[in-house]
């Protein structure tokens, strides 16, 4: 079941991450899963959430812009950005946002 980043009181940041995937897995699933598992190791990480149909959508939270460059700059991070580019997505775009509020309801 996706689960709903639980994510600490604004300011924070968002980086956003759509794309278009290739045909076939050729190594995503799992890398994917190796991803999440070293992002939530990174200083500064506070939580994503990922959804696929057709378009995928992965928004990661941050606790400032710093943790953002630095995940960005990791080498086994680097590998899969890699990938991505040459492999994986037919097109992608990132953009990073300041959350300055956030609300809602849990059930």
């Amino acid at each position: 079941m996706p689960l709903i980043a639980n994510t600490p009181e604004p300011p924070y940041y968002a980086v956003i991450f759509t794309s278009l995937r290739t045909e076939g897995d050729k190594g995503y699933d799992a890398m994917s899963r190796k991803m999440v598992a070293l992002a939530a190791e990174q200083p500064g990480f506070l939580g994503f959430e990922s959804a696929r149909e057709g378009v995928g959508i992965t928004v990661s939270y941050w606790s400032d812009l710093e943790s953002i460059q630095r995940w960005k700059a990791n080498a086994e991070h680097q590998v899969a950005q890699q990938m991505g580019h040459q492999v994986w997505y037919s097109s992608f775009k990132t953009r990073i946002a300041k959350v300055e509020r956030d609300y809602g309801a849990t059930t």
